[in-house]
Parts: C-alpha cells; structure tokens; sequence
C-alpha cells in the first residue's frame, strides 16, 4: 500500500492526496503535522528518498531561520529538528514499497507508482 506523508495545509499536498484518489490507489495517510513520525520511521523515509536530511528541511520555514539557521547539524540533529518541528518537512513524501519520492510537483508520484 502506498503511504503519502500529509499536511492537509499544503496545497501540493492536497493535489498529491487527491491524484491518489482518483487513480483509485489504495494508500495510507500520515498526518505528520498532528501525529509526529519517529526518528527510525523519518530515517527510513530518508533512504528511501536517497537523500541526506536537510534536503527535506524546508530551509525557508521561519522555525528553520529563527532556530537552525547557520547551525552546523549533524545528520540525526536535523532529523530530530523535523520531528521536533514537523512544517520543516517537504512535502508531499510518497512511499511506494522501498521508493519513495517528494511529489512536488504531484505528478512525480509516478516515477515511483
């Protein structure tokens, strides 16, 4: 089953849960802004995504600026960071088995569907 990673606030999240929907794929919702993901679940994601985690920090995030910025974090202190502050996540993550990609734009989805 497909898992997207979703903040109901953001509309590329919206179109991306929406484009789901209507192509009938059977996925699961993770409201990460009200039930935060676990550092493994967040590592997991991470490797899937193939990226380190500040890629997925959104760095323009005022939480980001006003707690982070020009501080030197390690790999696990950036993740705890979206943890801590989950709106620093991009968004929408789409995870399709052992693939998982930032559907921005929602098409992207399909590269892993």
């Amino acid at each position: 089953m497909v898992k997207i990673y979703h903040n109901n606030r953001c509309g590329k999240s919206r179109e991306a849960l929406k484009m789901l929907e209507e192509k009938n794929i059977a996925h699961e919702v993770v409201d990460y802004m009200n039930t935060p993901v676990t550092e493994e679940e967040l590592e997991s994601v991470l490797e899937k995504l193939d990226i380190n985690a500040v890629d997925l920090v959104r760095t323009k995030e005022a939480d980001w600026k006003d707690n982070f910025k020009g501080k030197e974090l390690d790999e696990a202190e950036v993740i705890l960071a979206m943890i801590e502050y989950p709106k620093l996540m991009e968004r929408p993550i789409i995870v399709n088995g052992e693939n998982a990609v930032v559907a921005r734009p929602a098409e992207k989805m399909d590269e892993i569907l």
